[in-house]
């Protein structure tokens, strides 16, 4: 009998430790859930009220079932407690509060309770089977991974990664690339969830660091940190573009990249399914940077907007088509690759626009200054391109134009404020007219012109302005009963106002009608750290 014990004591180590080779998880883990199993199976034999414990020694195997009891002054519950004197009469050092162990014979597994401690073990290691898997993957997003397709289900590929599975979704996938059952596969680790069916290995070979993985296997200085890759554009399975610098001067972060021959950009190349790659030099002049992300059409002049992150490209006529790329996918990766949006103008409609401004601004002076054109066309040559400039610039800027003295800037300056003048009463009574609040005029970043165009919009008072989304001033598309995508205009849609002018306005107009509290603004000390701006007693 005695052998027998001892052969079921090492037949229970092994187990454990089978289980834990084949699942790669800790033994201790499997003997935790065998004891777990135990301890059910023991209350399922003594009651389930019982508090029972069982242990399983990891050395020997040896299995000790206890009931513990705990040492109260007057006993409730005869299955969990146990009075002072009868303790004592175990252990006479108990005292109120300690725990008896009462040692239980061995659990004989029934055919019932066999079956239900297999289930609790079988859940327990698949639950630190999982946990395993997530604690292991979730420290390699970012990797790129080997594996072979297990299947194919609704266009996804599932991969089996060894120890784990992954899944490619289709929108994943470089487009027109198939993958059979055993094929071997590299893609990028992106993200590692935990689920309720496991943990969930997300795999692509669309994302942009794909490809810089990619080119960090094939080129060592990247891999060494000589070469950084700054940017990434892709349109995958198509083209892309990647902005490199080096670190090293005496090294070309281009021609490292390409390889001799061309035959490291070539094994990406091979890698992406023929993906076309611009390589180019990444700048931190945005000018040039854009320059550069445009090839290869040549840029003849480059116009940027830092308030609006916009950038006007002008090429020559020749190399429009170039420039945009086929359904316009040079410019559109070059707009991804520098964070800039960009307008590509010809040299001959830059021209044409340029003309066209000029007529305009020449047409405006004459009517609002009463001057001739030659009198305007000085005006527009010079830069002027509004009443406003004439009326505010300094005095001695407009009569240095060549042909005009101190006299002649003077009374231009003096209609210029007259017109404004006249132009903003008109403004204004119209405004009023409109029934448009004085409190509306009154609120930052508001002009007369505005205020009409709000009171035109059924937007009257400062209730009105602050009940405003950024899309009810600057327009919005939707979609008809017929299913059309239609405009709807904006109540500033013509005063050329961005997403955070317009929705600084809003906020400005609940500040005034008490909707909300400004925060203090941050003014930079001596330092030059910013800290906020402390009100000071007058």
């Amino acid at each position: 009998m005695a052998t027998g014990v001892a052969a079921n004591r090492l037949e229970l180590l092994q187990i454990a430790d089978a289980v834990a080779r084949d699942k790669s998880i800790d033994k201790t883990v499997v003997l935790q859930a065998m004891e777990e199993a135990m301890q059910r199976a023991a209350k399922a034999r003594y009651g389930s009220e019982n508090e029972i414990r069982v242990e399983i020694d990891p050395k020997t195997g040896e299995t000790h079932v206890s009931r513990y009891l705990h040492v109260v002054e007057q006993v409730e519950n005869d299955k969990t407690e146990i009075s002072l004197t009868d303790a004592r009469r175990r252990n006479p050092d108990a005292q109120l509060g300690d725990i008896i162990a009462e040692t239980l014979p061995p659990v004989d597994f029934s055919r019932i309770a066999a079956q239900a401690a297999k289930q609790v073990i079988v859940q327990k290691v698949r639950d630190a089977e999982r946990e395993r898997q997530y604690d292991e993957y979730k420290d390699r997003i970012g990797e790129i991974i080997h594996g072979i397709v297990k299947r194919v289900e609704f266009g996804s590929v599932v991969v089996d990664l060894g120890r784990a599975e992954g899944v490619v979704r289709r929108d994943e996938m470089i487009p027109r690339e198939t993958f059979r059952t055993g094929d071997r596969i590299r893609a990028y680790i992106y993200d590692v969830r935990r689920e309720t069916r496991g943990p969930q290995i997300f795999l692509s070979r669309s994302h942009p660091q794909f490809m810089v993985r990619l080119f960090a296997q094939e080129v060592p200085e990247i891999y060494d940190g000589i070469i950084e890759i700054r940017a990434v554009a892709r349109d995958p399975g198509s083209r892309a573009k990647i902005a490199v610098i080096s670190k090293d001067s005496s090294i070309d972060p281009v021609g490292a990249c390409v390889g001799m021959r061309g035959v490291r950009v070539q094994a990406v190349v091979q890698e992406l399914q023929g993906e076309r790659i611009d390589i180019i030099p990444w700048s931190q002049e945005p000018a040039t940077f854009i320059v550069n992300a445009l090839a290869p059409a040549e840029v003849t002049k480059v116009v940027l907007d830092e308030d609006t992150h916009r950038v006007e490209v002008v090429v020559p006529d020749e190399q429009l088509s170039l420039a945009i790329g086929r359904r316009g996918q040079n410019v559109r990766l070059a707009s991804q690759l520098t964070g800039w949006q960009i307008d590509i103008l010809t040299e001959a409609e830059e021209s044409e626009r340029r003309q066209k401004e000029f007529a305009e601004r020449t047409a405006l002076f004459m009517e609002a200054l009463d001057v001739d054109e030659t009198v305007a066309q000085l005006l527009a040559s010079e830069g002027f391109g509004e009443i406003e400039d004439v009326a505010y610039v300094p005095l001695d800027d407009l009569a240095s134009v060549e042909g005009f003295d101190e006299e002649t800037a003077q009374e231009l300056q003096t209609r210029a404020i007259e017109f404004i003048e006249a132009r903003n009463k008109e403004l204004d009574d119209k405004r009023r007219a409109l029934g448009v609040e004085d409190s509306v005029i009154a609120v930052e970043g508001v002009t007369a012109a505005m205020a009409v165009a709000l009171g035109e919009h059924d937007i009257k008072s400062l209730d009105d302005l602050a009940g405003c989304a950024t899309d009810d001033l600057l327009g919005y598309f939707e979609v008809n009963k017929e299913k059309e995508r239609v405009r709807i205009e904006g109540a500033l849609e013509g005063f050329d106002l961005t997403a955070d002018d317009a929705n600084r306005i809003i906020m400005k107009a609940r500040v005034k009608a008490g909707w909300i509290e400004e925060e203090p603004e941050a003014v930079e000390d001596d330092a030059g750290d910013e800290v906020e701006a402390e009100e000071t007693d007058s």
